[in-house]
């Protein structure tokens, strides 16, 4: 078995685009971006009665993203939720990651697509469909497990990327090992009446390399400020989870919801099921599970689930073309100072985060996340708002 070893991998010095905030809108329904993650930092949709909330945690500007360690709003990869052992095989090579969850990779690694700067490719402002596109360039060895260090004589305080080289700095040794291949990202985001698309790409890769990014909104459609989502109504079209064990890390099989807490094929509140969980370990108690939705991978987006806040009157459903669907009730969140102050507190908002399964670089089993060169990866969500009350 082969050892990738990247050494000196880093790419030549290019110029960092700034952290910036861009806003679409479309009658009353906004919503507003940064470069930084490609993330959502607002969205703003009226409740049954007309008034117009922010639905989304964050915070007040986009430089407090940069230490966020919560993913609010971010795009997540090259390959999001979690890698067990930092580490995978292909076609014979093995891969070593950084470890940033335990002995796990969380998100890509300890950077990921998350905390990195984009670049704007495309940005339009007009009309019924107003878009705008982000772009990201990973490259052939990317999240390695470090064994050397980095030597500054200056900072390029406008970059905020500690890992990206610059004229005046020395790679002392380098990287080990990282995801193979280069490939560029790109995430667009599109309104259309009080719906918002989301489009995720990857191309021009040019080894075999998995894949699987995802979009980390925290969402309470009471408003990002209304406290819990325990009251909240979800339905999730999954039928089946991939359970994991003491580290969140699948365990290869694929059970039945049915009978369990995790049975959202009807609609119910989240308080009703979420204090039947099993405890895992010291971990907070709540959701954050995969679920295998019906109907697996497909080229037409099918619902993978929806949720309705009576208060407020407010629906989302969520469609995506991909298999899985991780569920998550903000377990982490603890005095996490937000928008205007705010503490956001465990179940402060819930995730829904259409992807391919966690780990399965490392389970046959599960659907595969490797794309070849020559082919693109794509990964279509939906998110269509409505109210009722």
């Amino acid at each position: 078995m082969a050892s990738s070893s990247s050494g000196n991998n880093i790419p030549a010095p290019e110029p960092t685009p700034e952290i910036g905030i861009y806003e679409l809108k479309t009658g009353d329904f906004s919503v507003k971006f940064t470069t930084w993650g490609a993330r959502i930092v607002s969205l703003v949709v009226p409740n049954k009665n007309g008034k117009l909330e922010d639905i989304v945690l964050g915070y007040d500007s986009a430089m407090d993203y940069v230490n966020d360690t919560t993913y609010f709003g971010a795009t997540v990869g090259r390959v999001a939720n979690r890698i067990g052992g930092a580490q995978f095989t292909l076609n014979g090579t093995h891969y070593k990651l950084d470890a940033t969850d335990g002995k796990n990779t969380l998100h890509g690694g300890s950077k990921g697509y998350g905390h990195v700067v984009w670049k704007v490719r495309e940005y339009h402002n007009e009309g019924p469909s107003p878009y705008i596109t982000f772009g990201y360039h990973s490259y052939d060895g990317e999240e390695g497990s470090m064994i050397g260090l980095k030597r500054y004589t200056s900072f390029d305080r406008h970059s905020l990327d500690p890992w990206r080289s610059s004229p005046d700095s020395v790679w002392l040794f380098g990287t080990y090992g990282g995801f193979p291949g280069d490939l560029h990202a790109s995430v667009t985001y599109t309104l259309s009446g009080l719906n918002l698309a989301v489009e995720m790409k990857a191309n021009d890769i040019d080894k075999a390399t998995p894949v699987n990014l995802a979009h980390h909104s925290y969402w309470n459609l009471g408003g990002h400020n209304s406290g819990d989502i325990l009251s909240n109504e979800i339905q999730i079209f999954g039928s089946h989870i991939t359970p994991v064990n003491d580290d969140l890390i699948p365990t290869g099989k694929i059970t039945s919801v049915k009978g369990t807490p995790y049975d959202f094929l009807q609609p119910a509140s989240i308080a009703s099921k979420i204090n039947k969980l099993g405890k895992i370990k010291n971990l907070p108690n709540g959701y954050d599970i995969n679920y295998a939705l019906d109907g697996g991978s497909s080229e037409k987006l099918k619902t993978a689930a929806i949720v309705y806040d009576k208060k407020s009157g407010r629906v989302m459903e969520v469609l995506t073309n991909q298999p899985g669907l991780q569920f998550y009730t903000g377990n982490y969140l603890d005095n996490v100072k937000g928008k205007g102050g705010f503490l956001y507190q465990p179940h402060a908002g819930l995730c829904l985060e259409t992807q391919g399964f966690p780990d399965a670089v490392n389970h046959p089993n599960f659907p595969s996340q490797i794309v070849t060169p020559g082919n693109m990866y794509a990964h279509e969500m939906l998110f269509k708002f409505s109210t009722k009350g």
